[in-house]
């Protein structure tokens, strides 16, 4: 009888833990996109200004893109990632540069 009790508990427990378990949202990664227009010192500013990334990060990050078409900028939960997508077209556009970002679930 004592067993079955504990046992009652036990999965009593079990069930509230994971009924309390946090969820952790999804993540998206958010990328660059190669074009023929964009200067490669332009990509650069907008991956300091908009990732926080250093020079060195920056420039490693810029070849990527450069070379093989798509570059990761960071990855962030859905609402940072849609802003900062916004956020660096809009300011492409107020540049006058073509470049293309997106967002990617991880």
């Amino acid at each position: 009888m004592v067993e079955k009790e504990l046992q009652a508990i036990r999965q009593n427990l079990k069930e509230r833990q994971e009924k309390h378990k946090e969820k952790i949202p999804p993540l998206y990664k958010i990328l660059l996109l190669n074009d023929d227009f964009t200067p490669m010192d332009f990509v650069i500013e907008v991956l300091m200004l908009f990732f926080s990334m250093n020079q060195e990060q920056a420039t490693r990050v810029m070849l990527k893109v450069h070379t093989e078409g798509i570059g990761v900028c960071g990855v962030y939960t859905s609402d940072i990632a849609s802003t900062k997508v916004n956020q660096v077209i809009e300011f492409a556009r107020r540049n006058q540069h073509p470049l293309k970002c997106v967002m990617e679930r991880n």
